[in-house]
């Protein structure tokens, strides 16, 4: 298979805890406020929060634009997301990546490539999706081909089976993981449960590292995309995960729209480090 090169290399940490900036509603957005700027100083309070807790590395994200374009955002969505990637990027010294919702690889690509972010996420990088925004068809023949003719490093982080979301087609996690690094070349998967904050079932996290490992050892990272806390942190890295994005369990009151709390952020961040040492990996 053909990949950009090692992910987790992009991380001080052997398994990276990524933490999210979920980010308010953007201006075009129904549940815009009219404030700009408290949104780009919710942005950056919320990263150097991220950080001060020693978080790995940190995904942008337009979490609240609900509801979300299908596939191409429209301009003023990319416009507001690099401004606010810019100064994120350069106020953190982790690895940023970046996700547009709900499906657009094409923006989120060519944002990092603008900020020099290291990664993107993509919901639906192969196969078909039924989702609350219709059928989300992966195009990973463009986001392969784009990626080559802006002549970024990015790292294309992909989903499997993405929350919120029905897959068509592929019933075996494990087989979808398989096409989604060897058919469409992502760098590293994602697994996640059925929502954003929703436990990802232990079961199918080890199914998917199973399928990988028995084509390369070792295989794509996988990472735990949803519902991981302190308590479950370590049962993931058991099951052979090889990091985790957390938004909902580091925000205050462990609700998902909340400011990010720096001290979760750093309970996380020790259970995951406890975890990772039991685990062999750091």
């Amino acid at each position: 298979m053909t990949t950009n090169g090692p992910v987790l290399d992009r991380f001080d940490a052997g398994r990276p805890v990524i933490g999210m900036v979920h980010l308010p509603a953007l201006p075009g957005a129904p549940g815009f406020d009219g404030d700009r700027e408290a949104v780009r100083t919710r942005a950056l309070e919320d990263a150097r929060r991220l950080e001060a807790g020693g978080i790995d590395g940190i995904i942008l994200e337009n979490f609240g634009d609900a509801p979300f374009y299908p596939d191409s955002v429209p301009q003023h969505v990319v416009a507001e997301l690099t401004a606010i990637a810019t100064v994120l990027t350069d106020a953190v010294d982790v690895p940023v990546g970046i996700n547009v919702l709900r499906n657009d690889a094409t923006a989120a690509v060519s944002i990092a490539a603008a900020v020099d972010a290291d990664f993107v996420r993509v919901n639906v990088h192969v196969g078909s999706a039924a989702t609350d925004q219709g059928i989300l068809e992966g195009r990973a023949h463009e986001t392969l081909r784009l990626r080559d003719r802006l002549e970024t490093d990015v790292s294309i982080l992909a989903d499997v089976h993405v929350k919120h979301a029905t897959p068509i087609g592929e019933a075996d996690i494990g087989r979808a993981a398989l096409e989604t690094v060897e058919r469409g070349n992502a760098d590293g998967v994602i697994v996640s449960g059925s929502g954003t904050g929703v436990e990802t079932p232990v079961a199918a996290t080890e199914r998917v590292t199973d399928a990988l490992t028995e084509q390369d050892d070792p295989g794509p990272p996988v990472f735990v995309g949803s519902g991981v806390t302190n308590e479950t942190v370590d049962d993931y890295l058991e099951a052979g995960a090889d990091g985790v994005i957390v938004g909902t369990a580091l925000k205050r009151g462990g609700v998902t729209t909340d400011p990010v709390s720096q001290e979760r952020v750093a309970a996380l961040v020790t259970a995951a480090r406890a975890a990772g040492t039991s685990c062999g990996s750091e």
